[in-house]
């Protein structure tokens, strides 16, 4: 196993964001990628209702809270029984223990969130790291991909998994479904698994447009992990699912899985389980209160989008999550007459100079030179709890002083940096 010698670059910038405001210095924080939303009443009382379950329970997860999590793919046309569901404390333990039963290199999308290769490289898995299309993020250009493969392969690489994220971080966009049919095609052809980690699938800012996972189109050869920590804003309590094919390799991968998980995590906490129970059963008030949180993330995202693109950035408009993720290679001259000629030197400048917390597009794999970061839009809602229920209760939410005030202090930051 690889050693890994520190902590992963997206928790790191957040704890240096913590001790910096508590040294005085403000700070615009859109450098961490989670949904800073308030918690509903309902999901605190099924948390508390659920404190009496102390037992272990089975590894997979208990049959009512595995029914749950059926049920919701199901609802979304991926016909699922509870017997091809695993519960975890969160999304990540299963995307790891998917790593560790998966022998063999994992290709992965270029830029792509910070934890798939350093998770594939503990197992000692290579990685193939292919750049993605110009329309989207979180799937290798599908024009790009074969040839990568062969090149690859004659390189001696033996690729086995083809990890997507849909929608994406950190782009903030999804693969549209002819994307996502030809990647299913390519993987067909070349005998990969797919992993489709779709943790941000219920945030996609128009529910109009159209969405397909790869379990549609190869439903023998797809994982699909999620969770509740995004759409939820549940990230605390890791409340993670995956749904696993319902074919003879599909349950010998699930059985797998749960034999790791019975060695690492052994089970989800059982008050977690129940308040999987509800919020994967999705009544009417889950469905009401992701209905405004979805609004809030557009709105906020395609604010900071129009920010960036007016300071000179050009950036694909965001159409699922909470990211943007600029490109600000045509004012690098602007910004090399400032000493910035990378992602590093880009974000080191606008932490140290404007107050203003992203991350840089290296540390999601992209190359060191270009001048590229991630910003999580879901950081500006509010300092506290009155602020961001105001904002998810706002039929115009970019009204509101609070939110107003911070987007004017953003953009006059973005005008500084390239003027």
């Amino acid at each position: 196993m690889t050693a890994v010698h520190a902590v992963s670059p997206n928790l790191a910038l957040d704890e240096a964001v913590s001790r910096r405001r508590a040294a005085g210095q403000p700070l615009i924080h859109l450098g961490f990628g989670e949904s800073r939303l308030p918690l509903p009443d309902f999901l605190a009382e099924r948390l508390l209702a659920g404190a009496r379950r102390t037992a272990y329970g089975p590894v997979a997860g208990a049959d009512d809270s595995r029914a749950a999590a059926a049920g919701y793919f199901t609802r979304r046309g991926l016909e699922t029984g509870a017997d091809q569901i695993v519960l975890a404390p969160g999304s990540k333990p299963l995307l790891l223990a998917l790593m560790a039963a998966i022998d063999g290199a994992v290709v992965l999308p270029q830029p792509c969130w910070v934890t798939y290769a350093p998770q594939a490289r503990l197992f000692g898995r290579p990685v193939l790291e292919v750049p993605i299309p110009a329309g989207c993020g979180g799937v290798p250009d599908p024009d790009l991909l074969p040839g990568a493969l062969r090149a690859f392969r004659a390189a001696g690489g033996r690729p086995r998994m083809l990890l997507l994220t849909l929608p994406d971080n950190p782009t903030g966009t999804h693969a549209p479904p002819d994307v996502v049919r030809r990647l299913c095609d390519i993987a067909e052809a070349e005998d990969l698994l797919i992993v489709s980690d779709e943790i941000y699938r219920d945030i996609l800012h128009d529910p109009a447009d159209p969405f397909a996972s790869p379990a549609e189109f190869s439903p023998g050869r797809t994982v699909v992990t999620s969770g509740l920590s995004k759409s939820l804003a549940l990230g605390g309590w890791r409340i993670g699912f995956a749904r696993f094919p319902d074919t003879g390799d599909g349950r010998a991968l699930r059985s797998t899985v749960l034999g790791l998980a019975s060695e690492i995590w052994s089970t989800l906490a059982g008050p977690m389980q129940e308040v999987a129970c509800l919020a994967l059963a999705e009544p009417p008030e889950v469905v009401a209160h992701l209905r405004a949180s979805t609004r809030l993330h557009g709105a906020v995202a395609d604010a900071v989008h129009r920010i960036v693109t007016q300071a000179g950035a050009i950036c694909r408009p965001p159409t699922g999550g909470f990211y943007v993720y600029p490109d600000f290679e045509p004012v690098r001259d602007v910004l090399a007459a400032k000493g910035i000629t990378g992602s590093a030197a880009l974000q080191d400048h606008l932490i140290d100079r404007l107050g203003v917390a992203v991350l840089g597009g290296e540390h999601l794999g992209d190359d060191p030179g270009a001048l590229r970061f991630r910003a999580a839009t879901s950081m500006l809602y509010g300092a506290d709890d009155a602020e961001r229920w105001a904002a998810l209760r706002s039929p115009s939410p970019l009204t509101l002083p609070h939110i107003r005030e911070t987007l004017a202090a953003l953009e006059a930051a973005f005008t500084g940096l390239t003027s």
